[in-house]
């Protein structure tokens, strides 16, 4: 009688071990569970192409440093030559013109970028 018992109570234990197995593996292949876990894969890659981004700029960082130094950029200047010249940046200070359809049915202004490339202007 014992053994029988026992056998009952062990094949019961594998059946619901079994059971919940089969229920957890259901539920990782749910399309919103998919979904998920290419989210998490996406953002786990997001943050290693950052770290990588940011590794590769911290080496050109130290690496223009010693350029600098091995051409001696980073010396101070002598006093008796003329300082650099540095050219400003020049600012774009003109306001955008209004421009005109030559059709008479389009009389709304249209304002002008001469940076915009589009062909439409």
């Amino acid at each position: 009688m014992f053994r029988r018992t026992f056998w009952f109570t062990a094949g019961a234990a594998a059946g619901v071990w079994a059971t919940t197995k089969v229920h957890r593996k259901l539920k990782q292949l749910t399309p919103e569970s998919l979904a998920a876990q290419a989210a998490n894969k996406a953002i786990d890659a997001g943050h290693k192409v950052r770290e990588f981004a940011v590794d590769v700029k911290a080496g050109m960082v130290r690496r223009e440093a010693e350029l600098g130094e091995a051409l001696g950029l980073e010396a101070p200047a002598d006093p008796a030559l003329p300082a650099p010249r540095r050219l400003a940046a020049i600012e774009y200070t003109e306001q955008p013109r209004t421009v005109y359809s030559a059709h008479p049915q389009n009389h709304h202004p249209r304002h002008y970028d001469p940076h915009n490339r589009n062909e439409d202007h």
